[in-house]
């Protein structure tokens, strides 16, 4: 998507322009071709803590690399100080690519930045990338949707607790629940959700590090969850998947292709797959 340069300040129009490229999960091989083009042409690239920027250089050989990366608590350079900067360079005349992790319009901020190359007249292309918020439970082997068990998903912000009018929400919708940086209010969440209504024999699985050679995946129930995390040491980043879509993640070592594979055969034989609950487990 191209989003044409508005006049700017003094009726400028910008000699520069900005491309905001999802980066997705974290794994080169899904990065899309337009994020690949996107890079190779870039003058300057400011990226986040996960985006995948462990190959930038070769993917952006001529670009200046600015790492504006935020970690939890700890934002070296705020929202407001990465917009500055990449307005800066823009008006400077340089293509600017902002390469984030996931998809730009998924919790990451990237209508505020569409805004603020608005208001100073510059050109923004926006170039969508794979979301965690389906990937990253896929290479766990876990779908969102499957027919029979979940015909519908929600994705939400765990960053701040969620009202008590939100959790009801989530717990009369029923489907899968996908959280995203969720694992500092997983406690609210999990006791909310609960005290809601919701199953506490409902499955939960925790994805850490998703797409990294590291990935790992604790699997209880929503009512053990907050047990076994802290007995795990579960830390960020992490997806969190409620639902029942979770049992079909069989010892939590399959992958996506193999585990859609075999869930009609572990669904047809009996209606828990073999070796459920699984409290407590968890699989790197």
């Amino acid at each position: 998507m191209t989003v044409r340069g508005t006049t700017g300040p003094g009726g400028r129009v910008s000699p520069g322009r900005v491309t905001l490229v999802g980066g997705g999960p974290g794994s080169l091989h899904l990065l899309t071709v337009g994020a690949v083009d996107a890079l190779r042409e870039a003058d300057v690239v400011l990226y986040d803590r996960l985006a995948p920027h462990d190959n930038l250089r070769s993917l952006a050989p001529r670009a200046e690399l600015i790492d504006v990366g935020k970690h939890p608590g700890n934002h070296v350079v705020g929202q407001d100080g990465i917009e500055a900067l990449m307005v800066a360079r823009a008006l400077a005349g340089s293509h600017v690519v902002r390469l984030k992790g996931g998809d730009p319009y998924v919790f990451g901020r990237g209508s505020e930045e569409v805004l603020a190359c608005h208001e100073h007249g510059i050109a923004v292309t926006v170039i969508s990338g794979v979301t965690s918020a389906i990937a990253v439970p896929a290479a766990a082997g876990i779908p969102l949707t499957h027919r029979g068990i979940s015909h519908a998903f929600t994705v939400i912000s765990g960053h701040a607790p969620l009202t008590d009018r939100e959790l009801s929400g989530l717990t009369m919708l029923g489907g899968t629940i996908v959280v995203l940086m969720g694992v500092g209010t997983l406690p609210t969440l999990s006791q909310g959700l609960l005290r809601h209504g919701m199953a506490a024999d409902l499955p939960v699985a925790v994805i850490e590090r998703g797409f990294s050679p590291t990935q790992r995946t604790t699997i209880a129930d929503l009512g053990t969850i907050l047990t076994e995390a802290a007995l795990a040491g579960v830390e960020s980043p992490a997806v969190l998947v409620v639902g029942e879509v979770v049992r079909l993640a069989y010892r939590g070592d399959l992958s996506a292709g193999q585990m859609m594979d075999r869930a009609e055969e572990f669904l047809a034989a009996d209606s828990s797959v073999p070796g459920w609950p699984v409290s407590g487990r968890t699989a790197g």
